[in-house]
């Protein structure tokens, strides 16, 4: 999952990034209201961390042209924790309000109540199946054929972009950036090697297939109707 955090404080910043990167999730950082608005507008984001004392715009300010124009889910961020700062950042459109200092714990939790309300409102969906594979997005649980499969962070991380657009063709280009935000021509390899290790997991011990390269355009996970390999199996 992707999120936007939009934060000037640079310790703050650093220790959220850090701690959401190792949960799996994908981290872009703002460090003023105006940057933090383009992306919020520009990019698809599956939540937006936004600071409230901000320079350029503050957070409201930022909110209100996010809501001109998306509905992402918003969790607010203030030393200002009072009932009125609490009230006001609600009723401009936030979905819920953080004061801090606050608990990582309590971030996550609430993220994740954030995203499970987004799935619920058909919005989203948190629960992703492509044949015998489910994907829990907040759970970070991944299991193929009643077996549970074990991931790290980065590898979860490049299945659920798969997952979350399966039937798409995803260049190297593309997962490089969404994945370890980086440009490609950085580590042309870093891509190909992440493949081959999730593909040993998911697919190497099953006969369907799903994790397919498509010579000289990228990667796609899909079921496919008529699997050589799976076929092959099936007829020995």
């Amino acid at each position: 999952m992707r999120l936007l955090l939009v934060e000037d404080e640079e310790k703050t910043s650093s220790y959220v990034n850090r701690a959401l990167s190792e949960l799996g999730y994908t981290v872009d950082v703002a460090s003023d209201g105006i940057e933090g608005l383009h992306l919020a507008v520009q990019q698809d984001y599956d939540a937006v961390i936004l600071d409230v004392m901000l320079p350029g715009k503050d957070g409201y300010a930022v909110l209100e042209g996010l809501r001109a124009s998306k509905q992402t889910p918003v969790l607010m961020l203030s030393a200002r924790g009072s009932v009125d700062e609490r009230v006001k950042g609600l009723r401009r459109g936030a979905d819920d309000y953080l004061p801090k200092p606050f608990s990582l714990i309590e971030l996550v939790a609430r993220i994740q109540a954030l995203l499970r309300r987004r799935s619920s409102d058909g919005v989203d969906v948190t629960q992703l199946q492509i044949n015998d594979l489910h994907v829990d997005l907040l759970a970070r649980r991944v299991i193929r054929g009643g077996d549970r499969i074990d991931l790290t962070a980065k590898e979860f991380a490049l299945l659920s972009l798969l997952a979350r657009h399966q039937g798409e063709i995803l260049s190297k280009m593309m997962i490089a950036e969404q994945v370890w935000d980086m440009n490609f021509e950085s580590d042309a390899n870093v891509v190909e090697v992440a493949i081959k290790r999730l593909r040993a997991k998911i697919d190497a011990p099953y006969p369907l297939k799903l994790l397919h390269t498509v010579r000289g355009m990228g990667y796609v996970l899909e079921a496919r109707a008529h699997d050589d390999n799976a076929l092959r199996l099936r007829t020995q």
